[in-house]
């Protein structure tokens, strides 16, 4: 039998040649097809992407308050570079090109575990960015409920106009053969069912209210939190997000794109759908829509196995940066950020921020704090937990020191990554 066939018949599970396919391609530079929400840093975009979150920090959306900053000028908010990335790969070669053709895991079903980010340099006013993505490891595993499943993480390295590089993310993406979620009887006890939001008292939403009050007040902003007055075990004054609306996932999409649908309307999406027809399902009138649907709209959410539309783990994650830059003031640095997300947050519920100070350090002359930060849903159970390192000035030694990527251009940067990953894992 040709490896085609093998190949066809073998889709939705692991086998040795999924693992060797994947294999194949740790650290290969993958030219990025798509265009990003924002090919130059502007005030407008900076703040409509601020706002798309509900935050209005003006180091972020007001250039004449950002000038009389450390910065001199406008930067962006950490999670901005989630809409920027011009392709910095050149295309590949026709026989990588076809060896790469195709992807082993179709058929298995796949959800991120993590996300990792890092920056090292601020985005400014009139900055361009370009993006490089590279698969940075793979290994196999033992599955949530046994049998096999394959772990990848996913890079994405950007460098700025001149050639700086500023931030990195890095995704552990889980791919389980589908087999392992149906008919297993211990899973199926395990899992417990999803429902959505129930009405709000008006108690709740005062003290809802209440907590969106206090938030000018608890940003740090022109006042530098210095690192000699942290304390181990301090907590960070919490904030909420939500109820979530479907209006707040319009402002988000204002400000962030549409990431994987395509970045406008009628022939646009038609000149999408040409290319990759499978991203687009037919909805109730038998018209061809997103996939991403399922975040919006409730009866395509159902099909897919949910009791409604759910948010993004990219809402999450700047949500808790919200937390950490209002926290830190315009002196301090986000410097690393990860965030591991265990629930679905549904249109209705309610996202109560919270962080902790679990260790402070100087580490080659930088002054860092390290947090953790969680939301907690209306329920009160964490739907997102992660850790964070912040750089803050110091009253003896002065301003924050911005920290070195750990090489100098991005080809090199994802095969640091690549050989991290493997000592890992060794």
């Amino acid at each position: 039998m040709s490896e085609s066939k093998t190949e066809q018949s073998d889709t939705g599970k692991i086998t040795d040649t999924t693992l060797r396919r994947m294999q194949e391609r740790v650290g290969v530079e993958v030219p990025e097809p798509r265009r990003y929400h924002n090919d130059v840093v502007t005030q407008d975009g900076s703040r409509h992407f601020c706002w798309g979150y509900g935050d209005d920090n003006p180091l972020y959306c007001d250039a004449n308050y950002a000038k009389d900053t450390r910065w001199g000028g406008l930067i962006t908010a950490p999670g901005f570079t989630y809409t920027m990335g011009e392709n910095d790969v050149p295309p590949l070669p026709p026989e990588l090109k076809q060896k790469l053709k195709g992807d082993p895991l179709t058929g298995l079903g796949a959800y991120q575990a993590e996300m990792t980010f890092e920056w090292w340099k601020p985005l400014r006013e009139g900055d361009r960015c370009y993006l490089r993505k590279a698969l940075v490891g793979t290994r196999l595993a033992e599955g949530r409920v046994g049998g096999k499943s394959i772990h990848e993480v996913r890079g994405i390295f950007q460098r700025n106009q001149d050639g700086e590089p500023v931030a990195a993310r890095r995704g552990l993406f889980i791919a389980n053969e589908r087999s392992q979620d149906k008919g297993d009887k211990k899973t199926e006890k395990k899992k417990k069912p999803m429902s959505l939001p129930e009405p709000y008292s008006d108690e709740e939403l005062a003290e809802i209210d209440a907590c969106y009050e206090a938030e000018d007040g608890i940003r740090r902003g022109t006042t530098p939190r210095y690192w000699e007055d942290v304390a181990v075990g301090d907590s960070l004054p919490k904030m909420v997000k939500g109820p979530l609306k479907l209006t707040d996932l319009i402002l988000w999409h204002m400000g962030w794109g549409l990431q994987i649908s395509p970045p406008g309307a009628f022939k646009l999406t038609y000149d999408v759908r040409k290319k990759v027809p499978g991203l687009f399902p037919k909805d109730h009138l038998g018209v061809p829509d997103t996939v991403q649907r399922c975040h919006w709209q409730e009866d395509w959410a159902q099909q897919l196995g949910f009791p409604g539309p759910y948010d993004y783990g990219g809402q999450r994650e700047v949500w808790l940066t919200h937390l950490l830059t209002n926290w830190m003031g315009d002196d301090g640095w986000l410097w690393k950020f990860s965030v591991q997300h265990r629930k679905f947050n549904f249109l209705g519920d309610t996202s109560w921020l919270h962080g902790e100070v679990t260790d402070k350090r100087e580490q080659d002359g930088r002054f860092e704090v390290h947090l953790d930060v969680w939301c907690l849903n209306r329920a009160g159970e964490k739907s997102s937990l992660g850790n964070a390192v912040v750089l803050l000035p110091s009253k003896e030694h002065g301003e924050v020191l911005l920290p070195e990527p750990p090489a100098d251009n991005l080809t090199d940067l994802i095969q640091f990554e690549v050989e991290k990953y493997n000592q890992e894992h060794a």
